[in-house]
Parts: structure tokens; sequence; C-alpha cells
């Protein structure tokens, strides 16, 4: 390892493609830089420019001030299912991407993303956060477009891919593929590492994804962010407003940034987020607001409710046309934003499917014909395989239709209040309809696996975690000190013949933790013996103090395949339990 310094988905079926037609602006004769930052769990509500009476947030104030803002904005209702559809411009069903773990936030290899595009038009392409995209080769950040990369593993700081024992505060992530140790916070190290990937070709135009790990939870800052707050809402709210102190406070030093290095006019700056609030208020079991402030919206993250995929969407681009201090109040979602940088830009898309989205240049110029009514379809699944009729919602610029039971008029009720569904059959009929139809369209990779390679050599050996089993799924780093109970399989591709070693593991190679040892107090668990099966191959070690992992030798030919691994205690009860681990490694 080494070290360095702290450097909802949208169906609309006529669609507007990008193609030889589709050219950039013809008054810009410079292509414009871009910066995409996206947070995590920030609601709607949770902002001061929004409305939210309690934080401060001035410089995202000031930011929302100079942008052009789209007020009815949605993204998927959780995590990867949003980054998906954000950066190939498709559905997220449609790319294979509807869970944040299980497998199923792993982008399949043929999915074409932003960055790629960016990378073969010319530009310098990085990323610094929040990837949940996976975490193996080929589908690691590095191996999808982007030049530059500083990462965490997983979906958030502690998840079972991060580095063990990160905490928010003097990290390891990955850099380019390898781990290294950063000093300093991790929204501070993230920005600065943008700053320093912006400002180091001058004159070569960059597309910066800046996809922060917070205010996801926990909630973890230094308690001078929190101190304003304490006291005054519940501890958690605290907590979040704290981080997102903290965040406005890189904001400000972006803006400056930007500025100071000549970058503001020519820079396509974007700001949202990835699903509703986690933490900015309470609800009831119906998702109406018990306390804090939601922005007048029902439910938060998770839910198909409004407050569960409607999120904050400012744009900025002040040499490029691009109408600031307007809202923008027509219907768009994550799908649309890369057609529309494309066609801000003047790029080509050439490989990957055709767009769901469409361009939002008519919109943000406020230069084309009047905006066409679309509907647009959010879901909800976090299942091994999408369940049809499982937590939707369609919706138009009136009409939201949740479930297919409930329809909303959300001009005239913004809270999702009253159920007008009896006296609007017709109604409920056409969005049922176009949901069947959207369903049939993305369905394709329902019953697919996406199969994780081992023994390339981009990545030998490679790291299994219990984070993309098929099961019951373990994901966080406090599952393992728990022990808590995982059991299931993952899907993999050996690339070449060769013989593999398979190194069962209860604990991370990094934390050299021996596996019947349980330090700290962590729950103990002594295992007897370590089991593998895969590719007609099953076998059991027995494990003794101060085994590390459990190493099996297996001959194998290319084939995709599932594997499985278990810790089995023969003495106490016969207690059994799936490995959180499996390095891979193919030795000849």
């Amino acid at each position: 390892m080494k070290t360095l310094g702290a450097g909802g988905v949208a169906f609309s079926r006529p669609g507007i493609l990008l193609g030889s037609e589709a050219q950039g602006r013809t008054d810009i004769k410079k292509r414009p830089n871009v910066l995409l930052i996206l947070v995590d769990d920030l609601g709607y509500g949770d902002l001061a420019c929004l409305g939210n009476p309690m934080t401060k947030t001035p410089n995202l104030d000031e930011l929302h001030g100079g942008s052009a803002r789209l007020t009815n904005f949605h993204v998927d209702p959780t995590c990867s299912p949003s980054r998906s559809s954000l950066l190939t411009g498709r559905y997220s069903s449609r790319t294979g991407v509807w869970h944040t773990i299980m497998g199923r936030s792993i982008l399949p290899k043929d999915e074409v993303t932003m960055a790629e595009t960016f990378s073969r038009n010319g530009y310098r392409t990085g990323v610094f956060g929040k990837w949940h995209l996976g975490d193996n080769y080929p589908y690691r950040a590095k191996d999808r477009g982007f030049d530059e990369s500083v990462v965490i593993g997983g979906g958030a700081i502690g998840n079972m891919p991060d580095y063990w024992d990160n905490d928010y505060f003097d990290d390891t992530y990955k850099h380019n593929g390898q781990w290294a140790k950063y000093s300093g916070y991790c929204t501070d190290v993230f920005f600065k590492a943008a700053m320093e990937f912006m400002s180091a070709a001058p004159g070569t135009p960059f597309f910066c994804y800046l996809p922060t790990n917070v205010p996801h939870w926990p909630h973890k800052v230094a308690d001078d962010y929190v101190k304003p707050y304490r006291g005054r809402v519940p501890d958690n709210r605290a907590t979040l407003y704290g981080v997102i102190a903290n965040l406005d406070e890189n904001i400000g030093r972006m803006l400056r940034f930007l500025t100071e290095h000549g970058l503001e006019n020519d820079t396509i700056l974007i700001f949202m987020s990835d699903n509703g609030t986690g933490f900015g208020a309470e609800f009831d079991a119906q998702g109406f607001l018990t306390g804090g402030f939601n922005a007048g919206m029902r439910a938060q993250k998770g839910s198909v409710y409004e407050g569960g995929h409607r999120v904050p969407f400012f744009i900025r681009w002040p040499a490029g046309g691009i109408q600031a201090g307007r809202d923008i109040p027509q219907l768009a979602a994550h799908v649309d934003v890369f057609p529309t940088l494309l066609k801000l830009c003047g790029l080509e898309k050439g490989e990957g499917g055709a767009f769901d989205g469409v361009t939002l240049d008519p919109l943000l110029t406020g230069k084309g014909a009047r905006w066409p009514e679309r509907t647009l379809l959010v879901h909800n699944q976090r299942v091994d395989e999408p369940i049809h009729g499982k937590e939707w919602a369609a919706m138009t610029s009136q009409w939201r239709l949740i479930g297919g039971r409930e329809l909303y008029d959300i001009r005239e009720d913004p809270e999702q209040r009253r159920d007008v569904a009896a006296a609007h059959p017709d109604i409920v009929q056409k969005l049922r309809l176009e949901y069947d139809r959207w369903w049939a369209d993305t369905s394709g990779r329902f019953k697919d696996y996406v199969w994780i390679p081992v023994g390339t050599d981009a990545e030998n050996p490679a790291r299994l975690t219990s984070h993309d089993i098929h099961g019951q799924v373990c994901w966080d780093h406090v599952h393992v000190r728990r022990n808590q109970r995982c059991d299931g399989f993952w899907t993999i591709e050996v690339a070449r013949e060769g013989t593999y070693q398979f190194g069962v593991r209860r604990w991370p190679e990094e934390c050299g933790i021996a596996i019947r040892d349980a330090p700290d107090g962590l729950k103990p668990f002594k295992p007897t013996h370590a089991r593998l099966k895969v590719a007609g191959f099953d076998a059991t070690l027995p494990i003794h103090d101060g085994d590390k992992a459990a190493t099996f030798s297996v001959r194998l030919a290319p084939q995709r395949t599932r594997l499985q691994a278990w810790l089995i205690n023969d003495i106490e009860n016969g207690e059994t339990n799936g490995a959180f681990y499996v390095d891979v490694h193919r030795v000849s």
C-alpha cells in the first residue's frame, strides 16, 4: 500500500436521442469543462436555500442563486440505481442495477458511462468519492473511463469492500485501483483531490465527477460543525446538519477555486443528490411528516412517494447561456443529465445503447419550444430479482400514481394526502399501462447475473466480499464484528485456466486478525473448519489458532460458476456462517 498526502428512472416514449444532427451550441467555440457534484442522501428540504429554517448553507445558497434550478427533478429512491442512470442516461432497471448490495449494484461492463464518452472526446476524466457500481475488475471506476480515481469501497465508508477501520478521518481509499493512505476528513480529501485534478492540465477540458459519501449515515464529522445544532434538534439530525455544514464549506472552497483558476465561466457545474433525505426529518408509518423539515413532501429515502426521489438540481454555466436565478418546474430526471451534457458540450455519444433520457437544453436556455408532456417512472426493488408491481410510482406534470392504486394531483396536493384514484379511473388505467410497458421494455436483465472475473492480469488476486453475494448479505464492517448471519453465493467468471488459491476469511487481510480471534470485545466465533464449493469442487479444511485464512488450491478451466464459502464450528453446536471475505489468486 502506498501513502499519499491529502491531496427513479425516466420513461419517455418519443425520447430525444443524440446523433450526428445533435451538435453543440454554435456560439460556444471552446468545449466547456464539466464538474458534476453528486451528494449522498441529501434531501430537497435539507438546504437553507430550499426552505430549511434550521440549516446554515451559505455557499450552497450562493450556488443556488447563480444557477438554473430544476425544481421537479427526480432520481431513484436509493444510491446505486440513481448512479447507474446518471452515468449512462438509461433506466437503472435496463442497466441491471436495482439494488445497493447483493451483486445488484454492479454496473454491467457493456453499459457505456459518461466518463468513457467524455474520454473518447478528448476530455480528462476523474472521480473522487463514492463510486458504488462495482469494486472488482472490470467494474471499478478506473475501468469505466476515469483517468484518475480516488474512491471508497462499497456504498459507504465502513462498508464491506471498504478498507478496514476507515472512519472518515485519515482513511485509506482506492487510488486508481490501489489502496492509498490519505490525511484529513473524507469530504475535504475528495474536494482537494478534485481541485488538484482540475488544475493539473490547463487548457485541456475535464470531466470531474465528485460523488461525495456524505451526508450518508453514519454522520461522522468534527464536533465544531455539530455544536450549533446540538440540543436544538434530535441528535441524528444535529450530526446530519454538521456533516452538511462541512459539505457547504467545501462547496465554498470549490467556488473560490473555480474563480481563482479562471474556470468559472467555462465550467458547467451541476449539484444534485442521489435520493431523498435519510435523516432530515421524522415520519409516521404512512410517510407523513412528524418532525423536522422535508419541503412539504411525503416520506424519505427508499420511498416511491415524492420525498424518496425528488431532489435538488442546480446547474450553472455563465458562458453557456444557461439562465441563472431561475426555477424550472418541468418534469425531469437523472437520465436526462448525460444527453444534456453531450448537447451542451457538442460531443457525439458514439458507443452504447440509446438514451432513455432527453436533452434539457431547451429548458436551460429558454430557447426551446413548449416542453412536451412525458411520463417518468421510478421503483424501489432491493431484492435479488425484481418483482412486478413492487413499490413504483408513475409521474406526469400533474399526477402521481403510487403502486397502481393511489393517485395524487401533485399540483393541488404536493404532500400526497388525498388519494383521488376513485375519481379518475381513466388516469389510473392509463398510468398502469405506462408502467406495464415500461416494465416490459426495461426488464431484459432481470434474470441475468453480473459475473466477477477472477484470475485476470488486471486484478490478481481478486477480493470478494459478502457485500456482493446473492442471498443473506452482510455489507458492513459492523456485521463482521458481530459475526452477523451471512449466507449466499458469488457469481464468478474464471478468466484463465490454472491453479487458483481461495483464501477463506472472516477478517480482511489488512487488519491482520486470525480467523478464530475476536479482539476489542468483538463477538467471538471460533470455527474449526472452512468449506469451499466452486465449479464441482467441494472440500473442507481445518482451521488452527493463528490461521488468518483457510487456503484451498483448485485447478479450474475458464467458465462461469457459483462460489460459496463457509466457516464452521463443529465443536459448539455446529455453528456455521458464510465467509465475509474470499481472496482468489491465480498462481499458475
